[in-house]
């Protein structure tokens, strides 16, 4: 969460700030790539495929995204026009990164229909996220600035609310962690159809973390 909750914010352009969300470069790399890369490992070990997956997709999105930034990567660099600004061409590509990484996300929420509530709004929300922000990079490309930002604005709220339910799980893993005699609600859907398996999934409620 201290990674998507500031992007969320940058996005929806709190306080004035800058969408593009290179600030956070850092937070990307090491609070949500990193982080989130060995999350997953540690998942994989206790045999939960789904929450190591989950972890270590998002992880790599977190990674990629502040590589793309980095001047060492040459991401951006082929794109630059000479007045120093990125050609349209960059964002017609970087689109597809998006777009695929909301379909991945919508394989989630299905996945997530058998585990809890909660996944199940954090993976929609951020299926809507990934497609808008690819919808926007491809209109940004197309040079309307005027139609792009609402894009950007809405995925940032959906963003927001991904950090919501990323922050909610959170705050109901602690709460059990340290035995206090209070316990959030997930909505647990693990019992539907009989799938067992399900239920050892669900402590895929930390993702973000």
């Amino acid at each position: 969460m201290l990674c998507l909750t500031p992007l969320a914010c940058q996005l929806m352009g709190l306080a004035g700030a800058d969408s593009s969300g290179h600030a956070n470069n850092g937070a990307h790399i090491f609070c949500g790539g990193l982080l989130l890369l060995i999350g997953g490992l540690l998942e994989f070990l206790i045999g939960n495929t789904f929450s190591f997956v989950v972890f270590c997709t998002y992880g790599g999105f977190f990674l990629a995204l502040g590589a793309t930034s980095m001047p060492v990567f040459n991401a951006t660099t082929p794109y630059l026009s000479d007045d120093g600004s990125i050609h349209p061409d960059f964002y017609r590509a970087f689109g597809f990164f998006h777009l695929f990484t909301g379909i991945v996300s919508l394989l989630f929420f299905f996945c997530s229909i058998w585990i809890n509530i909660v996944l199940v709004i954090l993976f929609a929300a951020y299926t809507v996220a990934f497609t808008l922000l690819a919808v926007a990079d491809w209109v940004r490309s197309s040079g309307n600035a005027a139609a792009m930002r609402p894009l950007e604005i809405t995925a940032g709220v959906a963003c927001s609310i991904v950090s919501l339910c990323g922050w909610y799980a959170l705050i109901g893993c602690l709460l059990n962690e340290v035995k206090v005699p209070m316990a959030l609600p997930m909505g647990d859907l693990s019992g539907r159809g009989g799938n067992n398996r399900a239920r050892r999934a669900s402590v895929a409620t930390r993702e973000d973390a």
